[in-house]
Formats: C-alpha cells, sequence, structure tokens
C-alpha cells in the first residue's frame, strides 16, 4: 500500500527492481480482508529475511548480499535521530535568527527543495534526509523564536510541541488498539481532504498577495480557526499512514534501509502539525 504524508509523492518502501507498496499479510488459511493486500514483494529474489521466503540452496553468485530486514528499533532509533537533528536546527535557530528571518526563510525554502527531492528518490539517503532535518529545525527555530518574543504569543510554541506530542500520543494509541484503520477509503479519503487543504491554502496565500488583508479568511476568526483544526485533523490521520507503512515494512521483510524512509515520513508529519498548531495557537490568541 502507497502511504502518504502532507508530501503527496512521497514513496512507499521500495526494492531494488522499483517501487513496491506495502499491503497487511494475508491471513493463513483464507484471503485476506485488506482489500490492499498482494503478494510480499521480499518473498521471492529479494529478501532473505522475509518472513514466508524459503531458503534456497543455489544463491546467484553475481547478487549483493541483502542487508537483514528492518525492525521496529531501526525505525525508532532513524526517527530519534532526525528528529534530534530537527532539534538541533531549531536551537540555532532559536538562538541565532529569530531577528533574521530572511536567513531562515531561505534555509526553509532549501529544506522544501531538499524534501520534495528525497520524495522521488527511489531510495533514502541519509545525508539528504538529516540536511533536509537540520534546516528544516533552522526555520521552525527561528520562526519559534521570532513569535514568542511577540506580546500575544509568548509560550506559544511550548504549547505547539506539546499539542503535537499529545496528537502523536493519541494517535499511536488509536492505532495500536484499531480504533483507526487504515483501509483503502480511509487512504483515498485522506489524500483527497489534504489536496482540498493545500489548494485552499494556496488560493488564500494568493488573494493575500495581490488583495492584501486575510485573503479568505483561514488566518483569523472563527473560520481560522477551523481551518486550523481540520489541518491538525488531517496531519493526526497522516500518522496513521505512516503507522500503517512502518507496520507493512517490518511485516514484508523491508531491507534496513528503509526505515530512512519511515523516519523521513514521521518527520514531515510532525513538522505539519507543529506548524498547524502554531498557526491554530496564534488565531485562539488573536495575534
Amino acid at each position: 500500500m502507497r502511504s502518504s504524508n502532507p508530501v503527496f509523492s512521497r514513496r512507499g518502501f521500495s526494492r531494488d527492481t522499483g517501487y513496491a507498496g506495502f499491503n497487511a499479510p494475508p491471513q493463513a488459511g483464507g484471503p485476506t480482508a485488506n482489500p490492499y493486500a498482494g503478494a510480499n514483494p521480499y518473498a521471492q529474489g529479494g529478501n532473505p529475511y522475509a518472513q514466508g521466503a524459503q531458503p534456497t540452496t543455489q544463491a546467484p553468485p553475481q547478487y549483493a548480499p541483502q542487508t537483514r530486514p528492518m525492525t521496529m528499533d531501526d525505525v525508532v532509533t532513524r526517527t530519534g535521530l532526525t528528529l534530534g537533528t530537527v532539534v538541533v536546527g531549531a536551537t540555532l535557530g532559536w538562538l541565532f535568527l529569530t531577528e533574521n528571518l530572511g536567513f531562515a526563510v531561505g534555509a526553509g525554502l532549501v529544506a522544501m527543495v531538499l524534501g520534495l527531492v528525497q520524495s522521488f528518490k527511489r531510495k533514502p539517503s541519509p545525508a539528504l534526509i538529516l540536511s533536509y532535518a537540520v534546516l528544516e529545525g533552522v526555520f521552525l527555530g527561528a520562526l519559534s523564536g521570532y513569535l514568542n518574543g511577540l506580546p500575544k504569543m509568548s509560550g506559544a510554541p511550548m504549547q505547539a510541541v506539546l499539542g503535537t506530542m499529545a496528537v502523536f500520543v493519541a494517535m499511536l494509541v488509536a492505532y495500536k488498539t484499531r480504533i483507526v484503520r487504515v483501509t483503502a477509503r480511509f487512504t483515498r479519503f485522506v489524500l483527497i481532504a489534504a489536496m482540498g487543504f493545500v489548494l485552499l491554502s494556496l488560493v488564500n496565500l494568493a488573494f493575500m498577495a495581490f488583495g492584501g488583508g486575510d485573503g479568505l479568511g483561514f488566518r483569523s476568526g472563527g473560520l481560522g480557526i477551523l481551518f486550523g483544526v481540520v489541518g491538525v485533523v488531517l496531519g493526526a490521520l497522516f500518522l496513521a499512514l505512516d503507522f500503517k507503512q512502518v507496520e507493512d515494512g517490518i511485516a514484508y521483510g523491508a531491507p534496513r534501509e528503509e526505515s530512512w524512509l519511515a523516519a523521513f515520513g514521521l518527520t514531515l508529519t510532525l513538522v505539519w502539525i507543529y506548524m498547524e498548531m502554531l498557526r491554530l495557537i496564534s488565531i485562539l490568541r488573536g495575534d
């Protein structure tokens, strides 16, 4: 199953021969209930560690040895490293760039480009992902530090961080207890809703740039609050897609390097939620 987050073109777990979407493992002894179900892309000619793969007596000598399969520890470690890099960048931005937002915005734009490049790559690039993380952190830190210095926004960044953590924990619990189930209909709904959200945001930005003021009114008042809540909810739903991707990748024995893709996707989603939280708090505080 292709899993997505705010970067809609981000690929799911891949293999050397091309893109491979992941599905929940089929149930033993009968057809799977998951409409996405398909063959394990690592079961034949791929990862010898994949579940259900049978050992072969004649291994082709021309193939390079396969890496061991991805584990939850790999995902947690690389996600922690990526988010830790964001925090380091944010600290630098907060300490040194709150008075120079132009540089911080430039770092954010470069981070966006790096994120898009990784989204279109067939394989994860740790250097690219960590470069994105540090530059995105610089942007977030500088912006947060600037907002924290405004009279009505003091403490807002910390509130946004706590809110982001609360959303993450709540969605993780909802996913693990199967209160939230990632199905084909769920995935289509999230993607369509997110594309509509981004489109409205771009239209609003265009109205602000050429018409001045608040554009379509998505940055203040009741409509702004509603739009902010929708943004946070969409981020939470993308977390469910990311959790599903990780779960399926581990079940199918994805190579260890693919844990970088999981870390990248989770970082993108958490950045999305934090930004929407910060915007929502600013509206609620009337700034």
